[in-house]
């Protein structure tokens, strides 16, 4: 793993070592050496408690006998569904290669093995609930979609030994907890978003990063397209937008951006995962890219150099120009025509290089665009000191320096309909630091530990908004000062899983205290899937983890 990783993570580290080392001075003249090695080895084999996942379960009743996996285990999926062999196969290529077992999969009912069923008929499940239940003789996992059914296998993973995680054969025994889980969720809409735009991120790292945040039932996958630093989408009406706009990054990197075709493969490996695309092409301001690479776009007709640093407000379209609003066009319209989902993301924040006039024109002639061509509008929330058309949404990302007037225009905006996406910066922007330690991220929103991350309820958030205009809650990545995989992991955990909790998770079931044990629990399996995370000192993580083991 990255050094720098390692040194993000020292100072909990050091103090889990101290700690280990006090306990074995008190308790080495008691326990034999052979004994601490058969405590390991049971430690390792318990079983994980039926409701110890995150996020955490609307319902979980334990009871029965733990259901065992087996060499001669199959994988049932419901006849004549191709939504339920593909989420068969996709589970059994994440337990063949720890297991070793051959988990055929085959759509042969039985009542033995683990039995993935699709039935419209099962109720209160909506869109995306299941039923998951174990006895000693099989799992079960039950939905009225196949979204639900593909939710329910990412508890089940849950439930296996955190080595199940691993891409090489492991010890078992792969023990599930008996009993039966019945799980929705709180939020239509739980997303994670990842700039591509500050620093350029291949389609293998976006994959990758979808695979991560599709294991805690987060639905929508907001991809940052265009910014001052680079614009990463290809458009054939304006192809320079892409081959020159974008051929740089923060620092001054080589760039990239995604022809037609590549968009089209995140957005199809988004859908295997359940994730709906949202694309986001940042206007009026955040766009010195699209500016650099024309000139005609700029009210006095001279492209600016592109541009490296990590400073805002300084871009503006030119709302006087007509040329403006062709390019706007052109743009929504062939980024919708890629996109299947049901949003397009037209920015609108740090616009302070334009007036309020000119701003108030281009949002409402963009917002006119994107529901011409079929799409919801979504913006940041300074969209609301334009004229939101009707059923758009506004992406809340102020913090707790915003001030009063800022929160009520928000407010206000919903009140009058408009749906807001909870965002606050100082809670779930993932690249903010957690400490001052921090090597990675910034800090201009304060800095974030895990706690305050988890730590509050979007119901309430946004005081005199009506609980109901919340939509539900996004996580944002930013990326200036993050350039590849291993940085994104370094940021996204453990703060990630604590965001989609509060997305999926019912209010009631919403307590630090039990949360940190729960995510605790996740700690080997982010070790075992390669993710070297923050070992923040406010989790109480195995030894193990705290100790880099």
């Amino acid at each position: 793993m990255r050094l720098h990783t390692a040194r993000l993570s020292a100072l909990p580290r050091l103090l889990g070592s101290l700690l280990l080392v006090a306990a074995a001075g008190l308790s080495s003249a008691c326990v034999a050496p052979e004994a601490s090695a058969a405590d390991s080895d049971a430690a390792a084999r318990a079983l994980r408690p039926l409701g110890q996942v995150v996020p955490a379960p609307a319902s979980v009743r334990p009871g029965g006998e733990p259901y065992l996996l087996t060499p001669s285990t199959s994988i049932r999926t419901t006849p004549s569904s191709g939504d339920a062999r593909r989420i068969g196969d996709y589970l059994a290529d994440v337990l063949r290669p720890s297991t070793g077992f051959a988990l055929p999969v085959t759509d042969r009912d039985a009542a033995d093995g683990i039995r993935l069923r699709i039935d419209p008929r099962a109720g209160g499940l909506g869109a995306e609930g299941y039923t998951l239940t174990a006895t000693s003789r099989s799992v079960t996992i039950t939905a009225r979609k196949a979204a639900g059914l593909f939710h329910g296998v990412q508890t089940l993973r849950q439930l296996f030994p955190a080595r199940v995680e691993r891409d090489s054969p492991q010890k078992g025994p792969w023990r599930v907890s008996g009993g039966t889980i019945t799980d929705t969720p709180r939020y239509a809409y739980r997303g994670a978003m990842l700039d591509v735009s500050r620093h350029f991120f291949s389609v293998d790292e976006v994959k990758r990063y979808i695979d991560q945040v599709a294991q805690y039932k987060i639905n929508t996958f907001h991809l940052h397209l265009s910014d001052d630093q680079g614009w990463r989408i290809a458009v054939d009406s304006w192809p320079k937008l892409a081959t020159y706009g974008g051929s740089t990054e923060v620092g001054g990197g080589p760039g990239g951006y995604y022809t037609k075709a590549q968009y089209k493969e995140i957005v199809r490996y988004a859908a295997s995962r359940y994730l709906e695309v949202v694309p986001e092409i940042d206007l009026p301001g955040h766009t010195n890219a699209a500016l650099a690479s024309y000139a005609e776009l700029n009210c006095d007709g001279v492209a600016p150099p592109l541009y490296t640093g990590i400073k805002v407000g300084f871009s503006s379209l030119c709302a006087g120009k007509d040329v403006t609003y062709d390019f706007i066009d052109d743009v929504v319209r062939e980024v919708a025509a890629l996109t299947p989902g049901r949003y397009l993301h037209i920015g609108g924040d740090e616009a302070h290089s334009t007036s309020h006039e000119d701003y108030t024109e281009i949002m409402d002639r963009a917002q006119a665009v994107v529901g011409a061509y079929g799409k919801t509008v979504m913006g940041w929330h300074q969209l609301t000191g334009a004229d939101p058309v009707k059923g758009a949404v506004a992406q809340y990302w102020g913090y707790d320096r915003t001030s009063a007037a800022d929160r009520q225009q928000v407010v206000d905006a919903a009140k009058n309909g408009t749906r807001l996406v909870l965002s606050p910066a100082d809670r779930i922007y993932l690249d903010m630091k957690y400490n001052d330690e921090t090597e990675l991220g910034l800090k201009w929103a304060g800095l974030v530990e895990v706690r305050r991350s988890y730590d509050w309820d979007p119901a309430t958030y946004l005081t005199g908004a009506p609980a109901d205009a919340v939509l539900g809650v996004e996580a944002p990545m930013w990326t200036e000062t993050l350039d590849d995989s291993d940085d994104l992991d370094a940021m996204a955990f453990p703060r990630l899983p604590g965001a989609a909790e509060l997305g999926w998770s019912p209010a009631s079931t919403h307590d630090w205290d039990t949360y940190k044990v729960r995510l605790a629990g996740l700690g080997e399996r982010f070790t075992a899937q390669g993710i070297d995370y923050y070992r923040s000192p406010q989790v109480p993580w195995p030894a193990s983890e705290t100790t880099g083991g």
